[in-house]
């Protein structure tokens, strides 16, 4: 997926610099790495809001339309305000077409309606991860990873090797690693019978029982 935004270049910084950017409806922001020197750069709140709604903006490689003058790059870094709707800082990182990049991207978890240990078992779906590192080049780049849980039966968890990766991405594992990434819990059997309450003979019967114990002892 092609995700681009616009964005004018800035001479000035500061803290007093990105405030008065902000009263403008603008969000101060830098492109950085590569050939090129950081640029700053300033980009429409509202634009920028709309794109961040969409999770293939953290995942995907960008065009920055700066000036006119394009450059790809992904998203590294966004600052939010602590209880308003607004961004406060965004940082982008230019990225090489020849030369692999390591991204997080998301997982989307299917069919966990139809696997067995859920529709026959009545189990829950249990995440474990919600999101892989991957490397390779920017063309390669997955927007998410598809991981199908409809061969997932009770006890038995989902590891990383058993989804299925676009050719040329791989995942980014320390030597021997194999995490989890879901499993599904076995919802507990039907609760015990409590055993029967034992019979309580009738008021009139224990008093006919002691009459007859007394006179049995005269």
């Amino acid at each position: 997926m092609q995700l681009e935004f616009n964005a004018t270049k800035r001479d000035e910084q500061g803290t007093g610099a990105s405030r008065r950017l902000r009263r403008t409806n603008r969000v101060p922001a830098i492109v950085y790495g590569g050939e090129g020197r950081p640029q700053q750069i300033s980009i429409d709140h509202n634009e920028l809001f709309q794109l961040m709604r969409k999770e293939a903006f953290y995942s995907s490689v960008l065009t920055a339309n700066i000036d006119g003058a394009k450059e790809t790059c992904v998203l590294r870094d966004v600052q939010r305000h602590p209880y308003r709707l607004q961004i406060l800082h965004a940082d982008f990182q230019r990225v090489d077409a020849m030369h692999k990049l390591h991204q997080k991207v998301p997982l989307h978890f299917i069919n966990a309606d139809i696997a067995p240990a859920v529709k026959l078992g009545g189990g829950i779906v249990q995440h474990v991860l919600t999101e892989l590192e991957v490397r390779c080049l920017p063309k390669d780049l997955p927007a998410s990873l598809e991981v199908d849980l409809k061969d997932l039966v009770a006890g038995h968890s989902l590891h990383v090797s058993h989804i299925p990766l676009p050719a040329g991405v791989e995942v980014v594992l320390h030597k021997g690693e194999n995490p989890v990434v879901a499993t599904i819990l076995a919802v507990r059997g039907a609760v015990e019978e409590e055993p029967a309450p034992t019979p309580v003979a009738p008021v009139a019967e224990k008093k006919a029982e002691k009459k007859s114990e007394k006179t049995d002892k005269r």
